[in-house]
C-alpha cells in the first residue's frame, strides 16, 4: 500500500504543487469576491459578518468611487490604444529589419520596466516640474504609456519571434506587396499576441499607483482612491470592482482559449 501511495505521489507531485501554486495565487481573489458580498460589522472591519448582495446591486454607492473607476478606464484605454501600437510597430521593427542601433533600441525598450517604479514616478515629476507641464489625465496617460510599451514590446516580439517567416516570404513570391503580405499573413498570426499585450496593458495600467500617484496632480483614479478611502474605511463595493475586473479578465480569456481551440478543431488534418 506505501509502495503504490508512493508511485501515485512520485507520479503526479508536479500536479500538487501546480495546485498548491494555482491556490496561493488565487486566495487573494477569493477573499476579495468574498468581501464583496459581505456586510462588515463596521466600516474599518473586515471581518466576514452577514452576506449580502447588496453591494452588487448598488456598486455606485459612493459615486466619488464610480468617477474613479471611470476616470481609470479611460486612462486604461486609452494607455492600451496607444502602447499597443507603438509597441507592436517598435517590436515588429525590431524583429523583422536590421538597423543601426537596433541592439541598443532593444536594451532601452526594457528599462522602463526594469527601473523601480518610485524611481521612475518621482524622475517623471522632476521631469514634468522642470517643464512647467500641469498634472493631470494627459500627464498620467504619458507615464503609463511608458513602462505599458515595454511590456507590449516584449509581449508581442515572442509572438513574432515564433512565427514562421517562410510563410511572408512565400506570400512576396506570389506577387504580394510588403503591406499585402502584413495584413492578411503577419497580422492574423499576430494578432493572439496583440491582444494578450492590450489586455496586460489594460490591467497595468488600471492597477497602477506608484507612478500614478507622482504624476497625476489633482486626478483620482481608482487605485488612489482605494488608498485615500484605506484612512477611513474602504467601502465594500471596492470588492465588487475588483471582482468584477478579474471576472471580465477571466471570461475575455476563457472566450479567446475556447475560440482558438475551436479553430484548431476546424482546421483540416494533414
Amino acid at each position: 500500500m506505501g509502495y503504490r501511495i508512493g508511485r501515485w505521489l512520485a507520479r503526479h507531485w508536479v500536479v500538487g504543487v501546480a495546485a498548491l501554486v494555482l491556490g496561493y495565487l488565487l486566495l487573494p481573489v477569493v477573499v476579495v469576491a468574498g468581501l464583496s458580498v459581505n456586510r462588515p460589522s463596521s466600516r474599518l472591519s473586515y471581518d466576514f459578518h452577514e452576506f449580502t448582495l447588496d453591494n452588487w446591486a448598488h456598486p455606485c454607492a459612493s459615486p466619488e468611487m464610480c468617477d474613479a473607476v471611470l476616470r481609470s478606464v479611460r486612462v486604461g484605454f486609452v494607455t492600451t490604444v496607444v502602447a499597443t501600437v507603438l509597441g507592436t510597430l517598435l517590436a515588429y521593427a525590431l524583429v523583422r529589419y536590421r538597423f543601426c542601433g537596433r541592439a541598443a533600441v532593444g536594451l532601452l525598450v526594457l528599462v522602463p520596466m526594469a527601473t523601480p517604479e518610485v524611481v521612475l514616478g518621482t524622475s517623471l515629476l522632476a521631469l514634468l516640474v522642470a517643464a512647467g507641464v500641469p498634472q493631470g489625465f494627459w500627464t498620467v496617460v504619458a507615464a503609463h504609456v511608458m513602462f505599458c510599451l515595454s511590456a507590449v514590446v516584449v509581449t508581442v516580439r515572442a509572438r513574432l519571434s515564433g512565427m514562421d517567416h517562410r510563410l511572408v516570404d512565400a506570400a512576396r513570391d506570389l506577387y504580394a506587396s510588403e503591406w499585402q503580405a502584413f495584413r492578411r499573413i503577419t497580422l492574423p498570426l499576430l494578432l493572439p499576441g496583440i491582444l494578450a499585450a492590450a489586455l496586460l496593458a489594460f490591467s497595468l495600467s488600471f492597477d497602477d499607483f506608484v507612478v500614478t500617484n507622482f504624476t497625476s496632480g489633482t486626478t483620482v483614479t481608482f487605485p488612489m482612491y482605494v488608498w485615500g478611502a484605506s484612512q477611513r474605511g474602504i467601502p465594500p463595493q471596492v470588492n465588487v470592482v475588483g471582482t468584477a475586473m478579474f471576472a471580465v479578465a477571466l471570461l475575455l480569456v476563457l472566450a479567446g482559449t475556447r475560440r482558438r481551440r475551436a479553430r484548431g478543431a476546424g482546421q483540416p488534418r494533414g
